[in-house]
């Protein structure tokens, strides 16, 4: 069993934390990764640095051109994550656009991802009917779970074909919005929470967008699995040192 799903077995609710791939420098991405285990993250998201995202506020885009300046780019990000299983066992998910994927070689990229002991990807772009027909059993082979996003405005109809197509967790995005562009969710996106929740999905949901604060994050895991933190995260680590991680983390937990 794949360890996400392993993961969202246990009856605790899920913290998953997000941060972009060589910031605040190029060779901090394994240390984070490391430390975020130590202080008993459930989740990592290692977000892959790209030039023109479609769905990354402000705080995410500016730390994808940092690490980009740095260095960053997959070759990069699969040496610095090549003994990966010798240091953690949290579950890593890979976040990226499909276009860099493309570039590298999709299939290049399940193996390599295999390899390293990546469990599941993320790729916002990738329409669930092209996953579907050309990627799913490539997907399947190399063990990765695809986690697919839904939003206020995705139909009823699409997300049962989401949900159809999914192993792990589904990624509610709280509101129509760019990562990080609110730090308080408003009463229309816990009816659209409760919307999901009465459809009773086969996966349970983990939330993301808007969660910055102790406050959201209790309301939000009381009508979910668990919620993703990304650039609360990002703008802690820009502003203080890597070993203060703990004390961000603490203020969830």
């Amino acid at each position: 069993m794949n360890r996400i799903e392993k993961k969202l077995k246990e009856e605790k609710k899920i913290l998953s934390i997000y941060f972009t791939a060589g910031f605040p420098n190029l060779n901090d991405t394994q240390k984070i990764i490391s430390i975020l285990e130590r202080y008993n993250v459930d989740l990592i998201e290692v977000g892959i640095p790209f030039s023109d995202p479609l769905a990354d506020g402000e705080t995410i885009q500016k730390s994808s051109k940092k690490a980009i300046e740095n260095g960053m780019t997959i070759h990069t990000l699969f040496s610095q994550l090549k003994d990966l299983r010798n240091k953690v066992k949290i579950p890593v998910i890979l976040m990226g656009y499909l276009n860099p994927i493309i570039q590298f070689g999709i299939e290049k990229f399940c193996v390599k991802s295999k390899e390293i002991g990546i469990d599941g990807l993320i790729i916002p772009d990738l329409p669930v009917e092209i996953y579907i027909e050309e990627y799913k059993s490539l997907f399947n082979n190399n063990n990765l779970l695809n986690i697919f996003l839904i939003t206020p405005q995705t139909s009823e109809e699409r997300i049962k074909l989401i949900d159809k197509n999914s192993k792990g967790f589904i990624y509610m995005v709280s509101s129509s919005s760019i990562t990080g562009s609110k730090n308080n969710l408003d009463d229309t996106s816990f009816k659209y929470f409760d919307k999901i929740s009465k459809m009773n999905l086969n996966n349970p949901s983990i939330v993301g967008f808007g969660i910055s604060n102790r406050e959201t994050y209790e309301k939000v895991i009381k009508k979910s699995k668990g919620a993703i933190i990304g650039s609360a995260f990002i703008n802690f680590i820009e502003q203080n040192s890597l070993e203060k991680i703990g004390e961000f983390i603490k203020k969830f937990r």
